[in-house]
């Protein structure tokens, strides 16, 4: 990657207030992007990493003002540039992939419309077939198999990856100076993270495009870019080459970041036990769409799945989307009607219209990927939590009353927050209101579904610091279900690894990520690379299969 002296950027001294005179939301912040160069800005939410960087496209939120600094841009600062030049510079100049790339498409436009507006707009010395042809190679550049019909197509038409390689290809077209890549592989699993990341890489290097990269996924961000600036409460605390700063950080808070890493603890033992769940030959098929005379083939989701789970075991379900991984989950928890197969639960088959249906389902509780989608907003913490123990049949109010706080204090929140509402918690926190709500009844078994993909490094820990202590306490049985490979290597007792609905490889942690068995286990492992601890305190690139790291 080029490293060049001259800056193609250079912010100098930002600080934006919320209004005249308000707090500081970003402070005294000052980096240099050199053309060609991967720069990474790293930091927890709330530090201002990405206000920060809209800056740079005067796309700041319009409390927020400018209070000081400079922004350059080829020696130009557009800090002070008017609306019709910083029109000019977007898009045409400095391009931005978003986090969420179904919320940053239209999806009352087509693919295709969406990725000619650029080109039309600065591109006027093209016409309509050139325009035209330019996004059917720029589709196939980035992998889509059948441009002409992308074209035609809507975004919910596609899956996350797919949709953000053509946010990446709509950038792209225009072969800007400076990409912005916000959070660009949030919710994605291993194998597709490094198939867009290795996409834009690509990209970028064949156009000379410098890339600013705002992640808090730090394996990532160490294994693409060359420096890394660190952000903690608007302020940059630390920046520098990206190894040696890994490797030897200077201040407590990026060795606080990266403590915050998963890890792989000892595997545990446990006594012999017979299983709490199985699950024998179970079927999922979502049936067929109609048509006017007819209806689709159904399609076959799980393929005969066979699994155990013991009493105060975590096994964790890896594999890419579509892999049938929350479709596996949903219907172990039974918000999902299995075409066939047995679930057996303390030994008693367990099916809609039996008599322990009900019990099973008190037993069973799941914690869900968004806790504030899974969380109602009109009702308060206590009235959430409490919502579980409305069957406890033997306890007073004043009794549930105590459950609540005491299961609150259990999670990290102090007995107050019973009276908050959701939208006045932070994401971690509400992710501890969600792990809450499905330990209130002391249950026998959780499902956790990705509980921890959408937090920053040092929430993440956290949470699932909680999460095992509350595990050992209580001695629940979990299915743990992530994409999140460093996740699960701390958590897991067991791993199971999912492909197109089926079981392609089970067995013990260490099995599975020591010495993997099937090709799909060994392409997931490979994907992307884990950080390990260095004597000096920091950290450096490990392939989990022993792959070396390209320089």
């Amino acid at each position: 990657m080029n490293t060049a002296h001259t800056s193609l950027v250079s912010v100098q001294g930002l600080t934006l207030t919320v209004g005249t005179g308000g707090r500081e939301i970003v402070s005294d912040v000052s980096f240099d992007i050199a053309p060609g160069e991967f720069v990474g800005i790293v930091g927890e939410s709330g530090s201002g990493k990405t206000q920060a960087a809209r800056a740079i496209m005067g796309l700041t939120p319009a409390p927020l003002e400018r209070a000081a600094g400079r922004i350059l841009f080829d020696g130009q600062d557009i800090a002070q540039a008017s609306p019709a030049r910083l029109r000019n510079l977007r898009g045409a100049r400095i391009g931005m992939v978003f986090q969420e790339p179904m919320t940053s498409l239209n999806p009352s436009m087509s693919i295709g419309r969406q990725l000619l507006e650029g080109l039309t707009l600065h591109r006027r010395d093209l016409n309509q077939q050139a325009r035209r042809q330019l996004v059917l190679e720029m589709l196939a550049r980035v992998g889509i198999h059948d441009p002409e019909a992308a074209m035609q197509a809507w975004p919910h038409e596609f899956s996350g990856g797919m949709r953000q390689r053509m946010m990446l290809a709509s950038v792209m077209l225009l072969k800007p100076a400076l990409l912005i890549a916000d959070e660009p592989t949030t919710a994605l699993d291993a194998v597709v993270q490094r198939d867009v990341l290795e996409l834009m890489v690509s990209l970028t290097r064949e156009y000379h495009t410098a890339v600013l990269m705002i992640s808090h996924d730090l394996p990532m961000v160490a294994r693409y870019t060359n420096r890394i600036v660190v952000m903690q409460h608007g302020h940059v605390v630390e920046s520098g080459a990206t190894a040696d700063l890994l490797s030897r950080p200077a201040h407590p808070y990026t060795r606080k970041l990266l403590a915050a890493m998963p890890f792989r603890p000892p595997a545990r033992t446990r006594p012999p036990a017979e299983p709490l769940v199985r699950i024998r030959d179970l079927v999922v098929e979502y049936p067929g769409r109609p048509r006017l005379f007819s209806r689709t083939e159904p399609k076959r989701v799980l393929k005969g799945i066979d699994l155990n789970i013991h009493p105060g075991e975590v096994v964790a379900v890896v594999g890419g989307s579509g892999s049938g991984k929350t479709t596996l989950g949903r219907t172990i928890a039974g918000l999902l009607e299995p075409t066939s197969g047995t679930l057996l639960f303390n030994g008693q088959t367990i099916a809609r219209n039996t008599p322990h249906w009900r019990q099973y389902r008190l037993d069973c509780q799941m914690v869900f990927q968004d806790p504030y989608s899974s969380l109602n907003p009109r009702m308060t913490i206590g009235q959430l939590v409490g919502e579980g123990l409305r069957h406890q049949t033997d306890m007073t109010p004043a009794s549930r009353l105590r459950r609540i706080h005491e299961v609150l204090e259990e999670v990290g929140l102090e007995s107050r927050y019973a009276s908050h509402y959701p939208h006045e918690l932070s994401g971690g926190q509400r992710q501890r209101v969600a792990i809450a709500r499905a330990v209130v009844r002391r249950p026998a078994f959780v499902i956790a579904d990705e509980p921890v993909s959408a937090l920053d490094v040092t929430v993440r820990a956290q949470v699932l610091a909680l999460f095992a202590d509350l595990q050992q306490k209580h001695g629940f049985s979990c299915l743990f279900i992530s994409h999140d490979l460093g996740v699960v290597e701390q958590v897991a007792d067991q791993v199971i690894v999912m492909q197109q609905g089926e079981i392609v490889e089970a067995g013990s942690r260490d099995e599975v990520f020591d010495t993997p068995r099937h090709a799909y286990t060994r392409t997931l492992l490979s994907a992307i690379p884990a950080l390990e601890q260095t004597p000096e305190g920091g950290v450096r690139l490990k392939w989990r299969t022993g792959q070396p790291v390209e320089t």
